[in-house]
């Protein structure tokens, strides 16, 4: 089990606030984080949240908060390295949510996003680790709460990747690490679809199902698809990088 203490060590100097007597208790401090949070300031957020995990460490709802708020932090920045040093942060409090809530789906989500925000920047050794800890964490996530749209667009993604990884990479990846999980792009259509069933207004999920059409060749169905996420407007963090995925998508059709 992780340990609060290096919790709080990872993130010292990520917050100028100081806790300063007991006017500020956790649910104040929360609800002032939360504001930040709605209007994705992660660094504000962060100068209420963390003093309020100070004071209530085991607070599932508040570390999945902060975990999230470490990976908006990590869209902020372009140097590879600190956006590994603020994902591993953010991995740490999502893990020890997920210890925590065994049964709170997006407690045991948490790190697999946490997990995925990192892989681009990963070397192959820790990209081939992290792979069933992602599944795994979707899956329990999952089973816990089948409408939840984010777990759904995660899997999609994990079995995309997955499915187009070329014969010469697996050979590689079997000599130095093992197997890789054999999956296909049908299957990650079908939890995108899931997913824009469950949630049709978040445009990730549009310009996801285009990339995994494209990978199959289906390219109008691509371009239909990435044009309908396009067309809708920015409301997540991630969505003005995913924006750029989806140009970049429909430029190589």
């Amino acid at each position: 089990m992780l340990c609060v203490c290096g919790l709080a060590a990872r993130a010292e100097g990520e917050s100028s606030r100081i806790y300063r007597g007991p006017g500020e208790n956790a649910e104040a401090l929360m609800a002032k984080g939360d504001e930040f949070d709605k209007r994705l300031q992660a660094k504000e957020a962060l100068e209420d949240y963390l003093p309020a995990n100070k004071l209530e460490p085991n607070n599932v709802d508040l570390l999945v908060r902060i975990a999230r708020q470490y990976r908006h932090l990590m869209s902020d920045t372009t140097s590879k390295k600190e956006k590994l040093r603020l994902g591993n942060i953010s991995l740490e409090f999502a893990s020890r949510a997920a210890t925590l809530a065994p049964n709170n789906a997006e407690a045991q989500l948490s790190p697999a996003i946490s997990l995925g925000k990192m892989l681009p920047f990963m070397g192959s050794k820790d990209q081939f680790n992290a792979s069933p800890r992602i599944k795994a964490a979707v899956d329990r996530a999952i089973h816990l709460d089948p409408a939840n749209d984010n777990a759904w667009h995660i899997l999609g993604r994990w079995n995309r990747v997955l499915a187009n990884v070329s014969a010469v990479k697996r050979v590689m990846a079997k000599a130095l690490y093992g197997d890789l999980p054999v999956t296909s792009n049908e299957a990650a259509e079908k939890c995108l679809l899931k997913a824009i069933e469950i949630n049709p207004n978040r445009l990730m999920h549009y310009i996801e199902l285009g990339r995994i059409y494209a990978a199959m060749g289906r390219k109008d169905e691509a371009r239909k698809f990435i044009k309908k996420g396009l067309a809708m407007p920015n409301k997540e963090k991630d969505d003005p990088e995913m924006r750029e995925i989806g140009q970049q998508t429909l430029q190589k059709l």
